[in-house]
């Protein structure tokens, strides 16, 4: 019995340091996991940070991947390759800045209900900073519980974004 492959989707995000090269490393990491393949990466949006404060525009992108992998397992290595690219998740408060923030937002169609991975992303349906490039390489996809990406999309305020060129 020969079994398929995974679609997963990852988001990027971060805000400090050279962004667009830390995602840049962070998708070379990704596509060096065992049995895990790119498939296609989004281009780059710039967004205000969701908890203001005076910090730096968010960079924030889509990558869709095939794996083997197992959710769980996928999850481990994307907080390695955040730890090696200098993000500290335990001392953070939420929507601090961050070097690289690396999001499982679906896993096929899976929904995965386990401690520390929540899938698909549970406000994945009203991001634009995910949902705009998420729909520039998966606009058919479905987000289970929610409806199909290009819907979701139509449904939110894509104003405060911009693309990166």
């Amino acid at each position: 019995m020969t079994f398929a492959p995974v679609r997963a989707y990852v988001a990027l995000g971060g805000n400090l340091g050279a962004v667009a090269d830390t995602f840049a490393a962070a998708l070379a990491d990704l596509a060096r996991l065992p049995d895990t393949r790119v498939v296609e990466i989004s281009p780059l949006y710039r967004n205000p940070p969701l908890g203001g404060g005076g910090q730096p525009d968010y960079l924030n992108a889509v990558a869709a991947f095939d794996t083997y992998l197992s959710a769980p397992v996928l999850l481990a290595s994307m907080l390695a390759i955040e730890r090696r690219h200098g993000r500290t998740r335990d001392a953070e408060e939420r929507w601090a800045p961050r070097t690289l923030d690396l999001d499982l937002v679906l896993y096929g169609e899976e929904v995965i209900e386990l401690p520390g991975l929540r899938v698909p992303h549970p406000r994945l349906h009203e991001r634009a900073f995910v949902l705009v490039p998420l729909a520039q390489i998966a606009p058919d996809a479905v987000v289970p519980g929610h409806g199909p990406v290009s819907e979701l999309l139509a449904a939110v305020d894509v104003s405060a974004l911009e693309a990166v060129p």
